[in-house]
């Protein structure tokens, strides 16, 4: 659930269009404000996976020991087989050794021994700081001993650079594996996963710990071409609908995101149908349909009586799974409370994704004034980046053709659409730093439903963007910027946000965290966690 605002420790989020990594020094600099002290240093006995899986009788996925997880599955029957589709993971993106050159790898084009030397004493420092000098040989050993790369190190050398593990930043060692896995230096990638990474990672960790295990478990699949398979693998042993709805409601509780979507739109919505009688709201992720009951609630109140409702809600395959049933459910429990509130109301099913709707997926009547609510679902959508239909934008023009009064949009702060992969993984970790972070305030770290709800509500999305190219990543988000110029291009004019709809969000967040921000400006209200945006909220007519 992104703008170029700063981290808390870190340079910023425009790394897109800063300097290029130009050597490991920059990419091993300890900048993470939640790196903790409490880490795990113990080496697992079987190979483990971070995710739940279902078994499955081909090979294994990685020849490891000590990957990180609470879900075992055996070492030679694993449930991510490397022969799926190779359309994830296979379009890494290269470029000049100075931009994108990984900062182990590149030691193996060095000039001469001076270089090279010179070059370890930058790993080293990087790793561990100008007076560690102790484990110098170590790192000089493994790389001297086998053509000047790590990927050919020993067994032995591994272990001496696995002994340092307490002294290493967890966010620079996860920078530099994504390098070598962009570099397909396969052989460096799979010793700092194997040997370090799996040993630094745990999902009841701090929350730098908790996202790194995900991260590992995206970058394991990237590197084997199967990330669709290991994607798409995370639904076989899919909790049950009372599970997965218990899980979502426990982020739902604990963190203001999903709240702040609905409680900002019905602000939104509410003053713009101030005087209509009739209204018809089409909502593009009506999951449960828990936005309107609030809704209902607010035009039960209105003077003079309730104007007449009809909402028409679009469907997701998570949502339909959470509810046991299709959108018939959210109809039914709508129109019951709806009468309860003494509110007219209609529910309109188009049980369908957002890409698939076409101007005959909904019935405009004449006479209603008509609202479009996007929460957090048009970045699901394929835009020209990916497909020449361009859902992302074709929707947008469709939404255009039936003259709403007004449309309400909420997406992540956060730019991993079209960005290459090593930027999209530091634009991820950065992110989900400060989410897992925002978790853990509201949560104890040895809760099981919060493990629970991290795996089956955020790690899927964290391999998906991780693990995935082409069509089959649909975690494709977009900062605030270049959705005002898809609006834009669509025919769209943004509505300035009066001091109602701010006080609305701001009194929602008196119930959270006060690392919370809420900040009003280019007439959009944009939701931060410290001084990371992580959210905004505006409105279109």
């Amino acid at each position: 659930m992104q703008t170029s605002q700063k981290h808390p420790g870190s340079g910023g989020v425009h790394f897109y269009h800063h300097q290029p990594v130009k050597g490991i020094y920059q990419v091993l600099q300890s900048d993470s404000s939640s790196q903790g002290t409490s880490v795990s240093f113990e080496s697992c006995k079987e190979q483990y996976f971070t995710l739940e899986s279902c078994p499955a009788p081909t090979t294994g996925f990685m020849e490891c020991d000590d990957s990180p997880s609470y879900a075992s599955v055996s070492s030679k029957s694993s449930p991510f087989s490397p022969q799926g589709s190779h359309s994830c993971g296979s379009d890494h993106h290269q470029s000049s050794d100075n931009t994108y050159g990984s900062p182990i790898s590149g030691l193996s084009s060095v000039d001469d021994g001076h270089e090279l030397k010179h070059k370890l004493r930058e790993l080293e420092i990087s790793l561990l700081g100008p007076d560690e000098s102790d484990i110098e040989d170590s790192f000089g050993c493994c790389v001297r001993g086998s053509s000047s790369r790590l990927d050919g190190a020993s067994k032995q050398n591994w272990e001496q650079i696995a002994e340092n593990i307490p002294r290493f930043d967890l966010k620079g060692v996860l920078r530099v594996c994504a390098q070598a896995v962009s570099d397909d230096d396969v052989g460096t990638a799979r010793g700092w996963m194997d040997n370090v990474l799996g040993k630094m990672v745990s999902v009841s960790g701090d929350p730098i710990q908790r996202l790194g295990a995900y991260l590992l478990e995206g970058l394991r699949a990237r590197l084997e071409s199967s990330g669709n398979l290991i994607y798409k693998s995370l639904k076989c042993e899919q909790p049950t609908s009372k599970e997965l709805m218990s899980y979502m409601h426990i982020l739902y509780q604990i963190c203001p995101y999903w709240r702040f979507a609905y409680i900002s739109a019905n602000a939104v919505i509410t003053e713009a149908m101030a005087n209509e009688s009739r209204i018809h709201i089409i909502d593009f992720q009506v999951a449960q349909g828990t936005q309107w009951y609030l809704l209902i609630q607010a035009l039960a109140q209105r003077p003079g009586g309730p104007p007449s409702l009809r909402v028409t809600g679009v469907d997701d395959s998570q949502s339909f799974h959470a509810r046991g049933g299709g959108l018939e459910i959210v109809g039914e429990r709508l129109s019951e409370f709806a009468r309860s509130c003494g509110v007219p109301f209609e529910f309109h099913s188009a049980a369908m994704s957002g890409c698939e709707v076409v101007r005959g997926s909904v019935e405009i009547r004449p006479g209603e004034a008509l609202a479009v609510n996007f929460p957090f679902v048009l970045h699901h959508m394929a835009d020209e980046s990916v497909s020449t239909e361009n859902h992302r934008d074709r929707l947008l023009r469709l939404v255009k053709s039936l003259s709403p009064k007004v449309v309400t949009l909420v997406e992540q702060e956060s730019n991993t659409n079209t960005s290459p992969f090593f930027y999209r993984f530091v634009e991820t970790l950065d992110y989900y730093t400060a989410m897992f972070e925002s978790i853990d305030v509201a949560c104890p770290r040895d809760d099981q439903k919060r493990i629970s709800a991290e795996q089956h509500c955020l790690a899927r999305d964290i391999v998906n963007m991780i693990a995935c190219e082409g069509s089959e990543r649909v975690e494709r988000h977009e900062l605030l910027g270049k959705w005002r110029s898809r609006l834009s291009m669509a025919g769209f004019k943004q509505c300035q946000l009066s001091s109602s709809v701010m006080v609305a969000t701001q009194n929602l967040l008196n119930e959270f965290s006060q690392n919370y921000r809420l900040e009003h400006k280019d007439d959009a209200l944009y939701l931060g966690w410290m001084n990371r945006h992580m959210a905004t909220s505006s409105a279109w007519r």
